[in-house]
């Protein structure tokens, strides 16, 4: 199983780049969340000339985000600078819109939106589209400027299997967040597969997973301070979505619901509140405060989490890779360094 590291879009991000490089990682990502972090092309343009192996990667953006052209110049460009080590991430931009009060975008735009970038970034002309007004587009000028000959990689980020159907078509790989079932990745590879072999596209493509890691000490709690330090951030994230989107709460057991609702209190909002994207997504995606850890219950852990002993952690691994799972992607919270070091330790 190969592993790879995301972390979010700041300055002195390269040197965590080139740390992963060294350490033997696969692949390093940025999210692509406006208004919460940093830029990921201005991020990743400083990794690329910073690095030379690693693969460089955006998850993920979204067609709500950038409109075609800029997205393709911006992937084309950072193509340029780190020659066929691109990864564009490409998803409905559920928190990325939600976190602006806005709705992720429709799946026909996300596919829509995935096949114009392939095209435009392999230096094909494509169907542009403002309003009434319909033109073909491509890159008038490459050479110095943006990199189209070498090949970029494309995931689609899906949480159901309309997603993995889109990626199938578009003959992508599949990204996630969060999620770690097997049988849930068993359903998405499946349908990807029967997907590709309808429209003819590729079938031999990668999937990651983001998530956290923990390794444990000897007798030490899997729900203590430590462990939901280090997964505490995709717990939140799953709360603030749930809090945001009242219909996914629903699915959740009686004390997530709780958490759930105790997260609203604390931010101040409701699930009503037109306004309450400007608390509840807060330090998104950062270390969590330790006010916090009583939301991050042992379910979370359990579910969106790798916590555990190293036997432990790797049964829990192969499961994944034997369910269609080619790499791990995990963020460092805590102390990145260390615990990169510690990954690459237990990867090797």
């Amino acid at each position: 199983m190969r592993t790879g590291i995301v972390v979010t879009a700041q300055p002195g991000v390269e040197e965590l780049a080139v740390r992963a490089e060294e350490l033997g990682f696969s692949s390093f990502w940025v999210y692509d969340t406006p208004m919460l972090h940093g830029d990921p092309f201005v991020a990743l343009g400083l990794c690329a000339k910073a690095t030379s192996r690693i693969k460089l990667g955006i998850g993920v953006t979204s067609p709500a985000l950038r409109a075609v052209p800029a997205a393709a110049t911006g992937f084309a460009s950072l193509n340029a600078l780190a020659p066929g080590r691109v990864i564009c991430g490409i998803g409905t931009g559920n928190t990325a819109r939600r976190s602006l009060g806005m709705p992720p975008t429709k799946m026909a735009e996300l596919e829509s939106f995935t096949g114009s970038l392939q095209d435009l970034c392999a230096g094909r002309s494509v169907e542009y589209r403002e309003g009434d007004r319909v033109r073909d587009i491509r890159f008038l000028h490459v050479g110095p400027y943006v990199n189209t000959a070498d090949p970029i990689e494309f995931v689609v980020a899906a949480f159901g299997l309309k997603a993995a159907a889109v990626a199938g078509r578009r003959g992508t790989g599949i990204i996630s967040f969060g999620l770690l079932d097997p049988a849930a990745w068993r359903a998405f590879d499946g349908t990807r597969r029967e997907a590709a072999q309808a429209a003819g596209t590729p079938c031999d493509v990668d999937s990651y997973v983001m998530t956290s890691l923990h390794v444990l000490r000897e007798g030490e709690d899997p729900y203590g301070d430590a462990a939901r330090d280090a997964m505490g951030h995709i717990a939140l994230a799953l709360l603030a979505f749930a809090a945001d989107n009242p219909s996914f709460a629903e699915g959740l057991d009686a004390r997530e619901r709780d958490a759930v609702q105790r997260l609203l209190d604390r931010r101040a909002t409701t699930a009503a509140d037109p306004e309450r994207h400007k608390v509840l997504y807060t330090n998104y995606l950062g270390r969590i405060a330790p006010e916090d850890r009583d939301l991050i219950l042992p379910s979370l852990v359990d579910k969106l989490a790798l916590v555990g002993t190293r036997d432990d952690l790797a049964e829990r691994v192969a499961a994944m890779e034997s369910a269609g799972i080619d790499e791990i992607v995990i963020q460092p919270v805590v102390d990145p360094p260390a615990e990169m070091a510690e990954l690459a330790e237990l990867a090797g």
